[in-house]
């Protein structure tokens, strides 16, 4: 795999005005990170009524059916999610006539307009696979095909010098 570039690096993770000591402990959740000074303790309605939903045709992915993530714990779920795309990109680089170039994921980032809290609102992964010419084998019927053909396109192409 040539150029495997997985990364989670996210602009602005853990900046938030109002508290700036946010930080991602080993389950992936942030920890610190309040919200706007008056902001109602716990999930806010608009945190507790956002769902997460996937919109590939990877039917082996989580999230298909519309799902609630909390705030702290948005990296880690979507990055987990993500990375199941990037495993059925390898799993498809793997097979007989494909190789993985190049995977990467990227994290959008978003402050709740009620509460204040960042989380990770989505994220995007990018494959590029390399898919090399088929390979045929042979057949009687491939054969009296390049017969013909052969037979046909003769003289078609000719450079000649007097």
């Amino acid at each position: 795999m040539a150029g495997m570039n997985i990364s989670g690096s996210m602009t602005g993770y853990g900046m938030n005005p109002y508290d700036a000591t946010g930080k991602l402990n080993a389950a992936g959740q942030v920890e610190g990170v309040t919200g706007k000074p008056g902001a109602p303790e716990g999930e806010c309605q608009t945190c507790k009524n956002r769902k997460y939903v996937d919109g590939s045709n990877e039917m082996d992915v989580s999230f298909k059916a519309p799902g609630h993530i909390s705030p702290e714990a948005s990296y880690g779920k979507v990055m987990a999610h993500e990375q199941m795309h990037v495993a059925n990109a390898r799993a498809e680089g793997a097979k007989e006539g494909q190789e993985l170039v190049s995977a990467s994921v990227t994290l959008k980032v978003e402050r709740c307009p009620e509460c204040g809290r960042m989380y990770t609102a989505g994220g995007e992964t990018t494959t590029v696979i390399k898919k090399s010419k088929p390979v045929y084998n042979d057949t009687p019927y491939d054969d009296a095909r390049k017969l013909v053909d052969s037979k046909m396109l003769a003289g078609q192409k000719v450079d000649a010098e007097v």
